[in-house]
């Protein structure tokens, strides 16, 4: 990993880079005039509004805000860190990267030492299936159809079963004890001391989307309880957001524009082994808003298998409606009872796997069934209860045509009123809003003053203008604090010689800011202007801020005024009228 990026090495590496082609690699991306369009792979829309200028090298969304140069578009879509996004695309034009000439625990975060002790606890567990203590280990998985090949590509291992095994050996290549605890590797004994957090347990590494190991589970090889034992949650390791096996089945979702999930380890190995490449494992848990928007980004179709024991628990229906919330399309699958996705697929092979996933139910016709197992809908009290858990799952779609079609469909099915379930659901809407405040993230909107933008705006185009608006006006001119940062910046790059380009401006900009000068240069790229036009609309853009800031300033010395006038304090009055009749002085003027 490269150390700290000098700025001079970071524009270089945009000034090579073809934002259009990197895109490209990812989107299928349709020309548009003097830039490039598609739809937005950071939210769901039917029409495209995510563009792409090969002349500013940027990119900007008019959906949902999201923008940025050629190093965020990599670290939002890879979900790569800016020292990664600078990794990878310095390789492409060839940009040698300086290195951190000192590792170790002071040069390193932890989030990097997390990472290598993972890896050697991963190369541990794996040695150790082919040694003879692991043996007993090996066998089960290849009695459970588990082949040599996908045990190696998913790093499978063994912990032996002994109280310091993995300690001794991590020891061994200088981790310390107490690291190896906020790894949640080791337990602290209360007599002092650690031990192996797994014992005696088939591992089951934990890969995020580039292949790093966060975690581990842990499966016993008998029926002993507890079944499984999970890492805690670490410095890389956040449960809620990642899923098992999604480092390898990344490609096939995309492929297939869909994504099977399942709940646990093996129940991904055998249908991915036998070639069904678009599955997830939700590590055992129910799914959670993270996980949801994660997927999000690769497809928007989630079709998600059960077995039969775990079927009716409506708290895990009641996940599935996360993904409504996100505008994504569910499906459902129920297994025959006494079968998960392994042990079925073992008995009836893929194809029948596939098959059941080819007729999943939608979320409405699954839960229906299985509340209607539950509630009588033949009796009143049974068909208000039924439809009002339906209805939490219909308030949460956005899109009112679908919203009302299944109103009209549940109306039907329980031979009810549609005004009625209507009424009903404003309760529902209103009743949600309360017991979820944090609701899902809405963008922010800002109240920018356009005269101050377009000002920015003519900056950024003309970077020739800078040097003449400094004289005139300063960043603290701005009244907009986002848009007096983005002058304040210009300032400096033109103090350092620097061209001020869009894509090298964006790597001194937070987020809140990216969204406000993308979209100020897609607006004004292909405004036709001459050169005596642009001249005209620069004077009157700085005689507007200069008459506002005037303007501010009497209205504040008005307000002292009214202060001094009631406190009785003459000597401040008479000061303050004498500010105020120099500002209307100078405004005539």
């Amino acid at each position: 990993m490269p150390g700290r990026i000098p700025e001079n090495i970071l524009d270089d590496i945009l000034a090579r880079v073809d934002i259009v082609e990197i895109i490209s690699g990812f989107l299928p991306l349709k020309k548009a005039g003097r830039n490039f369009k598609a739809c937005c792979p950071f939210h769901h829309e039917k029409t495209a509004s995510f563009m792409v200028s090969p002349d500013r090298q940027i990119y900007h969304c008019f959906g949902c805000g999201e923008s940025g140069n050629a190093f965020k578009f990599l670290m939002r879509y890879e979900r790569l860190d800016f020292p990664e996004a600078v990794e990878v695309l310095a390789r492409k034009v060839g940009v040698v990267l300086p290195r951190d000439e000192t590792p170790g625990p002071k040069s390193s975060g932890i989030s990097t030492q997390m990472y290598r002790i993972n890896e050697l606890a991963a190369n541990f567990y794996s040695a150790n299936l082919n040694l003879p203590a692991g043996l007993k280990a090996k066998e089960y998985l290849l009695k459970r159809g588990v082949r040599p090949e996908i045990i190696s590509a998913l790093k499978l291992g063994f912990a032996p079963d002994n109280w310091d095994g993995l300690l001794n050996y991590l020891r061994s290549k200088g981790v310390s004890l107490g690291f190896l605890e906020k790894a949640g590797l080791a337990i602290a004994k209360d007599s002092g001391g650690f031990y192996d957090r797994f014992r005696n347990r088939i591992i089951f590494p934990i890969f995020d989307i580039k292949g790093r190991v966060l975690g581990f589970g842990a499966r016993v090889l008998d029926n002993s309880l507890p079944k499984y034992v999970n890492s805690p949650e670490t410095a890389v390791y956040t449960k809620r957001k990642n899923l098992y096996g999604f480092n390898l089945a990344k490609d096939g979702i995309r492929e297939n524009d869909f994504v099977v999930i399942v709940e646990g380890y093996l129940d991904f190995i055998l249908p991915f082994q036998e070639g069904l490449k678009n599955i997830t494992a939700s590590l055992g848990t129910a799914l959670t808003i993270e996980q949801a928007r994660f997927l999000k980004r690769y497809t928007h179709n989630v079709v998600m298998v059960y077995d039969a024991d775990t079927a009716g628990e409506l708290a895990t229906l009641r996940s599935l409606d996360i993904f409504i919330e996100e505008e994504m399309s569910v499906r459902v699958v129920s297994l025959p009872k006494g079968l998960d996705p392994d042990s079925f697929v073992r008995q009836e092979g893929i194809g029948a796997f596939k098959e059941k996933i080819a007729c999943a139910e939608s979320l409405f016709d699954y839960k229906l069934k299985i509340l209607k197992s539950r509630y009588n809908p033949k009796e009143i009290e049974g068909r208000a209860k039924l439809s009002g858990l339906m209805l939490e799952t219909i308030a949460r779609f956005k899109n009112a045509i679908l919203k009302s079609e299944y109103l009209k469909k549940l109306a039907q099915e329980l031979n009810l009123k549609e005004e009625a379930l209507l009424e009903e659901i404003k309760k529902v809407k209103t009743e949600k809003m309360h017991a979820e405040p944090q609701g899902l993230p809405v963008r922010k909107t800002h109240n920018t003053n356009p005269t101050e933008k377009l000002l920015m705006s003519l900056m950024l185009e003309e970077s020739d203008l800078i040097n003449r608006i400094r004289e005139t006006l300063s960043p603290r001119d701005f009244q907009d604090e986002r848009i007096s940062r983005v002058v304040s910046i210009m300032f400096n790059l033109v103090d350092q010689g620097k061209a001020i380009e869009p894509q090298i401006l964006m790597n001194h900009l937070g987020d809140d800011v990216l969204e406000l000068v993308s979209e100020s240069v897609f607006l004004t790229q292909n405004a036709p202007a001459s050169e005596a036009h642009r001249e005209k609309v620069v004077c009157d853009c700085i005689q507007r801020m200069k008459n506002e800031k005037i303007k501010l300033e009497r209205q504040r010395l008005h307000e002292q005024i009214k202060v001094a006038q009631a406190v009785g304090d003459e000597e401040l009055l008479s000061r303050l009228t004498e500010e105020f009749h120099c500002l209307i002085k100078k405004k005539a003027g």
